[in-house]
């Protein structure tokens, strides 16, 4: 496909960028403002970027609700038990916690994540936090939602490798704690504990996980919420181009786009595997080199970046993005205000994810952890 064939393939499918933009200034642009927030008493220029912020952006919502699996206390709770349960493993060693730590805003802080038998995967561990509210899950969107998404490590033989749904489910129902948590946590259900429950507990847990930040604060109107290196930074990343892609209210996770719009994304990150992305789903030649456009919150801690976490600076990272998406070489002052205006998106960690749960305890009839 000719570059000018990709841009408006990229225009006709909506489809867009890989970690901080592509083109069109305006492209994606929504009008997400809140109504009731007065501006008057502010400084003009905050005004106006305060506005202009709200077009692209919108402040975090408070939930994260899906109609078709309900909160609960009980559920949440559960859920999170189980988000940190190794026993859901093949081996007893993984979770979800260890590709997805907590303590460290939802990744393991490595390029790629071991799995069964500690052999590494081919695609860096995206961060949970804020993930219920992205459209599609994992790199190449396989999955629709969190509560999908959460049923498929599980079952990858790369990954926590238990062998097929009975097998998890048949070891969670032989603690007797759990069958009164998922009894209480699914209420009026004859057998409550299945393999959806288990995904549906997860992704409630997971749904729980919002980090709003200073950024939020500003766009709420507190205009001293920011610094200014921090607006000159969201200036140029909206001027720039950059919220084509990362736009909403988790500036991204809501698109894909090809990562190297302007150049071979290898040529800049130095990966030694060059992953097709997207199309190995679609099988669609189209969509090769394309994938899910990735949160920008809490990035300061999410390092390496990419796909392939194959950069660990996050100013070397905005660099690169630059001049893959936008045909742009920032400046060094661009960089640092713009690095300094994501770190501003660093969220609080919300209540919880700061304590760890107490697992319930085997019985004699939880199989034992397989290692072959």
């Amino acid at each position: 496909m000719t570059m000018k064939k990709t841009y408006l393939f990229i225009a006709i499918a909506g489809i867009s960028c890989a970690l901080i933009s592509c083109g069109q200034k305006d492209a994606g642009k929504q009008d997400t403002t809140d109504k009731k927030v007065d501006l008057s008493s502010l400084p003009e220029t905050d005004q106006k970027l305060i506005k202009q912020a709200n077009d692209y952006f919108g402040v975090l919502p408070d939930s994260a609700v899906n109609p078709k699996n309900i909160g609960n206390a009980e559920k949440n709770e559960l859920g999170k038990a189980l988000y940190y349960d190794a026993r859901l493993s093949k081996s007893g060693v993984i979770s979800c916690n260890s590709c997805h730590n907590l303590a460290s805003y939802g990744v393991d802080n490595l390029p790629t994540s071991p799995g069964h038998k500690w052999r590494f995967g081919d695609r860096n561990s995206p961060t949970s936090l804020n993930a219920a509210l992205h459209n599609m899950q994992f790199w190449d969107g396989r999955a629709a939602d969190v509560e999908e998404q959460a049923k498929g490590p599980i079952l990858n033989p790369g990954e926590m490798a238990t062998p097929h749904e009975e097998f998890a489910v048949k070891r969670i129902a032989s603690i007797p704690e759990y069958q009164n948590w998922f009894k209480v946590a699914f209420p009026g259900e004859t057998n409550p504990i299945t393999y959806n429950n288990i995904a549906n507990a997860i992704g409630s847990f997971e749904r729980t996980l919002l980090t709003p930040s200073r950024f939020d604060e500003y766009m709420k109107g507190d205009a001293n919420a920011l610094t200014n290196v921090e607006k000159k930074g969201m200036e140029t990343f909206i001027n720039a181009g950059c919220i084509t892609c990362h736009m909403g209210p988790v500036v991204g996770g809501n698109m894909y786009q090809k990562f190297g719009v302007k150049k071979d994304y290898w040529t800049l990150t130095g990966s030694k595997r060059h992953d097709e992305g997207r199309s190995a789903i679609t099988k669609n030649d189209a969509d090769k080199y394309f994938f899910k456009v990735p949160s920008l919150r809490n990035v300061a801690h999410t390092y390496p970046y990419f796909h392939d976490g194959s950069v660990w600076s996050l100013k070397k990272a905005i660099a690169i993005m630059g001049e893959l998406q936008l045909d742009k070489k920032f400046t060094d002052e661009e960089l640092t205000n713009i690095e300094a205006f994501l770190i501003s998106m660093t969220g609080e960690l919300p209540e919880s994810a700061k304590t760890l749960p107490v697992l319930p305890a085997s019985s004699e009839t939880t199989s034992i952890p397989e290692f072959n």
